[in-house]
């Protein structure tokens, strides 16, 4: 059993925090873990920047492309990756769009595609050609009242969330969703990989050489019994009350979902939590062009060996 978070676990509303013991086995190793949440609870900065202020965190979730624009300022190097594919997903209608079959249909057209303010991959969808510059609406504020009452409009959100949730818990709503993931489309990103300073590697070699194991078995065995966590998950989410909507059953339909659509699978590179270097590459190659586009700066000669190593994965853990 590689449980992370042991029974005694402690909900910080306030500071938006769970502590607990590191199970491993059924045995209380002696260590504590804490997780924070990001986003409003830290005034929404960046992950990596919150690593520098905050030299207590070990290990930050972040995606590869926020590793690749702020390296110059805040280095990070991620050690394992748990979700091979990107949940993220653009959906639409059925009853709007009743011909559309993907992302591409919806390029055909000239409907409005909802997103998030500074959503970097509408970039590489236009690039694609799958959809028009003119077609993005970056007006999405996380709430479903914009798609609620335009519904002929295309929007983001996560295959583990939004078609479930908007089904079910939406009253406006109510009825199904369709979607095509991105990943489906050349969104290659690895979501959300866990990451440490770049400094650190070096003096961290010993840990996370026991850690990242552990991490990888705790992924394996939260897919094939999601229950006990899901049920932790749903409880902080009563109880930060922080206005987003999320339930048992949501939680269970994700876990599901992840498993069914090889969100949570091993990696082409050949352990589940592996980054496969030549899909990093490819990763920050298109990135890049895309951040220079905008009139970023990104770190000269930076590389894959930056911004990511396989040093620690066990390459005999495998999800079966």
């Amino acid at each position: 059993m590689y449980h992370l978070l042991g029974p005694g676990y402690r909900i910080d509303e306030s500071k938006r925090r769970v502590s607990a013991p590191l199970v491993i086995g059924g045995m209380n190793t002696g260590v504590n873990i804490e997780v924070r949440a990001g986003g409003s609870a830290v005034d929404f900065q960046t992950v990596p920047a919150l690593m520098y202020s905050h030299p207590e965190i070990t290990l930050g979730m972040v995606k590869t492309h926020q590793a690749l624009a702020t390296y110059a300022l805040f280095p990070v190097t991620a050690v394992f990756a748990p979700l091979t594919k990107s949940p993220g997903i653009i959906m639409w209608d059925p009853a709007s769009h009743p011909t559309w079959r993907g992302i591409a249909d919806i390029g055909k057209s000239d409907v409005k595609v909802l997103v998030s303010p500074g959503a970097l991959y509408t970039s590489l969808l236009v690039r694609e050609g799958l959809i028009k510059p003119s077609q993005i609406d970056a007006s999405y504020d996380g709430t479903p009242t914009k798609f609620v009452t335009n519904p002929t409009m295309a929007m983001q959100g996560f295959a583990t969330y939004e078609p479930y949730y908007y089904q079910h818990h939406v009253p406006a709503w109510g009825k199904p969703l369709k979607y095509q993931l991105l990943a489906d489309v050349g969104y290659d990103e690895y979501e959300g990989t866990l990451a440490v300073r770049a400094g650190s590697l070096r003096p961290l070699s010993a840990c996370l050489s026991k850690l990242v194991p552990i991490l990888q078995r705790s992924q394996i065995e939260y897919i094939n019994n999601p229950g006990p966590t899901n049920q932790l998950i749903t409880e902080v989410v009563r109880k930060y009350n922080d206005g987003w909507g999320y339930n048992r059953e949501t939680a269970d339909y994700a876990a599901q979902l992840m498993r069914s659509s090889k969100i949570v699978a091993n990696d082409s590179s050949g352990p589940l939590g592996g980054m496969d270097p030549g899909r990093m590459q490819s990763i920050l190659t298109a990135y890049s062009t895309s951040y220079q586009e905008a009139g970023a700066k990104i770190k000269r000669g930076l590389t894959v060996a930056n911004v990511a190593t396989n040093e620690f994965i066990d390459k005999n853990i495998t999800l079966r």
